[in-house]
């Protein structure tokens, strides 16, 4: 598996890192706080996770505070082949309104994470929470209609393809899917991911403890963790 780690940056892939702006891979200011034996530069990993948990949140500056709305936020590639990430808001939605003027955004990716009691523990301390989430900050660019409608193919199929009855976009009437321009659509180019993994790392020898404690909960973020921790 490929791995990159770059001081305060895990940038999502070579191409990305070659043409980063030196401002960018200089910086001394995280995205997300996270102690180095919780960081995860597995590309591998990153993507996937991102895959399996695409309902994400995406926060961009506003006035006078930060937006931020909850929408599925597609794993993709360029012309290039860099990664990015596809979206879309309601035109209704007034986020959407400041990406030209404010294209630099946060995209925040949660996981699974269960409460720690520290009754697991071997030796005295204070109970924890593990957790697994990834921060992506990037620059956003609207997409044209047929740009959209494309993604929408792709969001639709994706999450059909177990349905037992699965539609597919090219089926609907042209009075349903004009409801395509009540929407914008855009992508996003990564420019840092930071991505935390927080399984208790340094507690090696309580693991088999926590594994088995968090298995008897009902649960399934708790099984989740536990697989990771696995």
């Amino acid at each position: 598996m490929s791995q990159l780690s770059i001081p305060w940056i895990e940038l999502i892939n070579l191409k990305t890192v070659l043409s980063c702006p030196p401002k960018i891979q200089n910086t001394h200011f995280d995205l997300m706080y996270i102690p180095p034996k919780y960081r995860n530069s597995n590309l591998d990993d990153v993507r996937k996770f991102i895959e399996d948990n695409a309902f994400g949140i995406l926060i961009s500056k506003g006035s006078p505070y930060p937006l931020a709305t909850h929408i599925p936020l597609e794993l993709d590639s360029d012309e290039q082949g860099n990664d990015i990430l596809v979206g879309h808001i309601a035109k209704a939605n007034p986020q959407w309104r400041t990406f030209e003027t404010q294209p630099e955004v946060l995209a925040i990716f949660n996981g699974p994470h269960a409460y720690i009691s520290s009754s697991w523990y071997i030796e005295e301390e204070v109970p924890t929470w593990n957790y697994i989430a990834v921060h992506i900050r990037g620059r956003l660019e609207i997409l044209a209609e047929e740009d959209v409608l494309e993604s929408l193919h792709k969001l639709v199929d994706r999450y059909e393809k177990d349905s037992e009855d699965p539609i597919k976009l090219k089926d609907l009437s042209s009075k349903t899917t004009r409801q395509v321009k009540g929407i914008v659509g855009f992508r996003i180019a990564i420019e840092e991911i930071h991505a935390a993994y927080k399984l208790s790392q340094g507690r090696e020898t309580d693991h088999p403890k926590i594994i088995e404690e968090l298995r008897k909960r009902s649960s399934g973020m708790s099984d989740e963790v536990a697989d990771a921790m696995e």
